[in-house]
């Protein structure tokens, strides 16, 4: 897909339920699993499908009387386009003030700090 869709913070609680199973879900499972998470009624939560069909985030095949949902995105596509979409927002597209103020006002364990100089290490490559 060339295009990842823009997707609300409530549409992502949805999508989260959709890449977490293993294969298609029906509505119902995930109502069940929202219901408690999100406070939400049953009807909200097949609205945010709707949603997400129509912005193509979600396919659906009819089986009998059942809508199966399956991600038409990876999450790992929508991560990096949210990423970008927040770094070009809010930081004029400059990755490094949004670092920076990140390691500002995050604590980090040595591991985290081994991690990110890991990363940047490859990078360099």
């Amino acid at each position: 897909m060339s295009e990842i869709p823009k997707i609300s913070e409530a549409e992502w609680e949805v999508m989260k339920v959709v890449w977490s199973k293993s294969s298609p879900c029906t509505a119902n499972e995930i109502v069940d699993a929202l219901i408690d998470v999100a406070d939400w009624k049953p009807n909200t939560i097949k609205t945010l499908i709707n949603r997400l069909v129509k912005k193509k985030a979600i396919g659906y095949e009819e089986e009998r009387r059942f809508y199966l949902y399956y991600p038409l995105v990876s999450q790992a596509e929508c991560i990096k386009s949210e990423t970008k979409s927040f770094v070009k927002r809010v930081f004029g597209g400059a990755f490094q003030p949004m670092l920076a103020a990140f390691l500002k006002d995050e604590k980090l364990s040595p591991e985290e700090i081994e991690e990110l100089k890991r990363l940047i290490e490859e990078r360099k490559e």
